[in-house]
């Protein structure tokens, strides 16, 4: 059985040629240039679908698929999601995840196990990882200045130790 990874949805229909217009939820929009097929979910199963073409107006980017090549044929396809599976996976630029290897990692601040990544906010001005610290959540930046190390491998995260954010006295 194959892994899937969610990389946009279809909003609506583009043109008369049987272009969808998408919104990524890639941090690289370049991504769907090189893609040769994706899967689209119907009814809790993905459907194999061979990209035509691709192309970018503006700030939207806009898939065709084979086969679909009217307003009408792509009608079903309105709010579906996008997915790959993990051949057509982009290779990360160092220091970047994917959400998939963040989530239910085990975090340690200070040395000591502190809880475990259970979601990432995607927000306009970084991502934020919603740490379970007990029935709590901590809302902490992706960023530099308060991730000391991840470890995809062994699903540990590392935050740094004595920053400001933290609401508790624990050390």
């Amino acid at each position: 059985m194959s892994e899937y990874f969610l990389i946009a949805r279809i909003e609506s229909d583009y043109g008369k040629e049987g272009f969808v217009k998408i919104t990524s939820f890639s941090d690289f929009p370049e991504r769907f240039f090189n893609l040769q097929k994706v899967y689209v979910e119907f009814f809790d199963d993905k459907k194999e679908f061979f990209v035509e073409k691709t192309k970018k107006v503006n700030d939207f980017i806009f898939l065709k698929f084979r086969n679909f090549d009217s307003q009408k044929d792509i009608q079903s396809l309105i709010g579906k999601e996008i997915f790959v599976d993990e051949q057509s996976l982009i290779a990360l630029p160092e220091g970047y995840f994917f959400v998939h290897d963040l989530l239910g990692s085990k975090v340690y601040r200070n040395n000591l196990e502190f809880g475990v990544l259970a979601d990432v906010l995607t927000l306009p001005a970084n991502d934020v990882y919603v740490i379970k610290h007990g029935s709590e959540e901590l809302l902490v930046p992706a960023a530099f200045e308060f991730i000391e190390k991840f470890d995809p491998i062994n699903k540990i995260l590392v935050l740094k130790p004595g920053d400001s954010f933290y609401d508790d006295d624990e050390d």
